[in-house]
């Protein structure tokens, strides 16, 4: 080491011969020995991780090569996807590996941390002292050693200097439609934000003490009104009819049980809990001879299952969630990276949809999020890997300025280049999904976030335009890709809380923007009909001077009691504490109570349009239950504990999955 050079976590090594440094001889030769031991426990522990992690690399190279020449694979490894899920032995080995490599993370980790407090505590005392003679007092600010930056608080919140006197709560009476000047909520903290999954207790849903305000209340009568018809007349059944107080089969495995569990959980509602977790146990059984959807049985029923588990920790939920996802994988053994749409739960036969022979885009891109949870609560990657295979294939597949067709191909893994591209039914959830991933694995995956990106820039490019004469702002079609249509689903309406949630995770500030006014639209398409409730599809009049904004055909003014504006609603509302936000989602929650509610439970209307007579479908959808009066739940919760967007992500079907940093 050259005199005059601070030390800073140098180490030299001398090479041994008898003649360096000019033939001078330093009689402060340091030995190995020494040298060791002037090192910290962290840098020993470093060193001695990544020699372990070396020497496990070379054994697993070893055993690849004598596998390679005279194991059972022979002349040939397993290449593709298929191989790689039939491969007991290599997933053996895969998990071995992973577990070892895990401990040494955690007791690496263990090591940091308590160096990191020993220097903290270190640091205050000095600082409580003062600096030492001959030291500058700016030097203590830097760390114990003068060369490592003091340690931030990475749990709190980023502050946002645009808004010096915090956030506006009350509306400022303003049309946001029309207001340059937007509340935006601060952001949270960006890609740097660490979410510990075990730095609080776990949440007591069914405590006694808990408070609710009287919207939440009003919101559980709802839900247990319609348990308790279902359990009179439907139990065990996928889908209730309220009317005829009659069921009927979809994939014959309780859906309406599975589906709204983690609902009854997050409301407090024990014995509503009770009866379905024991159902499950006793009763639940994915050995059916029966084809089934893959992305709807993934979102509902796996969703179902894997959020149930993480809020209770009951392992018959991860253990019925294993053998689903078991008798799913069968899906992805397709020709391309594409997955089948169905597949038999008793055979495992897959195949494409009856109707034809493509997939819906947002069916084979919003099963991810389920899949990549399953391999993390089962430590078995088959599952996240199957689902990865998929989203790196689509990502490299060309689009328009980001945007997808609605059609893709299992059999060529291509796009139907001439079909629409809409945000709204069969392509809404691929883009919920690019964000969400990336959020659900501590965004890590830079892939997704850049194709979430390039949609949204698609969306301001493509389809974004405004209805006259109110000017709303909404998010139309491009039918077969290349003619725009001022059409819009219901179902768009996923897009403002979604859009609110990229930018409290650091995007850029007019994502926010853009969700308070597409939150607004969403609204009217409820607050402009005489029920006030939304018809399922809308169009937006783009002629000047027109009277109305909205146009409604007949066979599109069905309500179907869905999520979505709710959905955003409870976003909105918990990212900006605007009080509107609730006051929309009470006059909603009403209009279901008014025109919704008959003597059997809920049912779906025909005509939004009529109040004397909306006629009704005879059918309660089980998303009902699982989302709309879940969402309505959460708008009007006064506890922040309660699934915190630091530590949760939503699926498509409204449950709550953990957020993982690795």
């Amino acid at each position: 080491m050259f005199e005059g050079t601070p030390r800073q976590n140098q180490m030299s090594v001398i090479s041994g011969f008898d003649d360096y440094s000019n033939g001078k001889d330093y009689k402060k030769r340091q030995s190995i020995i020494r040298v060791w031991k002037r090192l910290s426990s962290l840098q020993r522990s470093v060193i001695c991780f990544v020699l372990l992690l070396g020497g496990i690399s070379a054994l697993y190279l070893v055993t690849s090569v004598r596998q390679l020449h005279g194991g059972r694979w022979g002349h040939a490894g397993p290449s593709d996807l298929r191989d790689f899920l039939d491969s007991d032995e290599r997933q053996k080995m895969e998990r071995e590996k992973r577990e070892y490599i895990q401990q040494m993370k955690q007791k690496l980790a263990k090591q940091q941390v308590g160096d990191i407090v020993k220097k903290n505590k270190e640091m205050i005392r000095r600082q409580r002292k003062g600096p030492p003679s001959g030291m500058k007092a700016g030097k203590v600010d830097q760390g114990l050693d003068g060369d490592q930056p003091p340690v931030e608080d990475k749990g709190q919140p980023v502050r946002d200097e645009r808004f010096p006197n915090g956030n506006e709560d009350e509306d400022n009476g303003k049309d946001d439609s029309v207001d340059g000047n937007l509340n935006l909520p601060p952001k949270s903290a960006g890609d740097d934000l660490i979410v510990d999954q075990m730095s609080n207790e776990p949440y007591d849903y069914f405590n006694a003490k808990r408070e609710y305000t009287e919207q939440q209340k009003a919101v559980q009568d709802a839900f247990k009104f319609a348990w308790k018809e279902y359990k009179k007349y439907a139990w065990g059944h996928d889908e209730y009819h309220p009317i005829s107080k009659t069921h009927s089969e979809w994939f014959g495995v309780g859906l309406t049980i599975v589906d709204s569990i983690d609902t009854a959980i997050i409301m407090g509602l024990k014995d509503e809990y009770l009866d379905a977790r024991e159902w499950v146990d006793k009763s639940l059984t994915f050995d059916k001879d029966k084809d089934v959807n893959l992305f709807e049985i993934t979102i509902r029923a796996l969703g179902g299952l894997l959020s149930a588990y993480h809020l209770t920790n009951d392992d018959v939920f991860k253990e019925k969630a294993r053998d689903l996802g078991n008798r799913l994988l069968p899906c992805f053994k397709s020709p391309s990276n594409v997955p089948f749409s169905d597949v038999n739960l008793r055979t495992g036969h897959a195949h494409p949809p009856r109707w034809g022979p493509d997939s819906s885009t947002s069916e084979v891109t919003t099963i991810q999020l389920e899949f990549g949870d399953l391999s993390r609560v089962t430590n078995d990657d088959r599952y996240e890997h199957a689902v990865n295979v998929v989203s790196e294939h689509v990502h490299n597949l060309p689009k328009k300025d980001g945007l997808v067709p609605i059609f893709i191909n299992a059999n060529t893994g291509s796009f139907r280049s001439s079909a629409t591209i809409t945000f709204g039914a069969r392509g809404d959830s691929y883009y919920e999904y690019l964000l969400k991933q990336w959020i659900q694995t501590g965004k890590k995956k830079e892939y997704l976030k850049q194709d979430y990106m390039a949609a949204i820039e698609g969306i301001k490019t493509h389809l974004l335009k405004e209805s006259e004469p109110s000017k709303l702002l909404y998010i139309g079609e491009l039918l077969g890709g290349r003619s725009f249509s001022p059409k819009m689903d219901h179902l768009v309406c996923f897009m403002p809380g979604t859009m609110a949630l990229g930018y409290q995770n650091g995007l850029p500030k007019d994502h926010m923007e853009i969700a308070t006014r597409l939150t607004r639209t969403c609204y009217e398409m409820y607050n402009k009909m005489p029920t006030k409730l939304s018809p399922e599809i809308v169009y937006f009049n783009q002629a000047p001077g027109s009277s109305d904004d909205l146009i409604v055909k007949p066979l599109d003014s069905h309500n179907l009691l869905r999520p979505e504006t709710v959905e955003s609603l409870f976003y909105m509302y918990r990212f900006t504490k605007d009080k509107k936000y609730r006051e929309w989602g009470w006059q909603i929650f009403r209009a279901f109570m008014k025109y919704t509610k008959i003597d059997g439970g809920f049912s779906s209307i025909n005509n939004v349009k009529s109040p004397s007579n909306p006629g009704f479908k005879d059918k309660l959808e089980s998303f009902f239950l699982a989302e709309t009066l879940k969402y309505l739940f959460l708008l009007f919760s006064d506890d922040p504990q309660l699934i915190p967007l630091d530590k949760y992500v939503f699926n498509s079907e409204a449950h709550p999955l953990p957020i993982y940093t690795e």
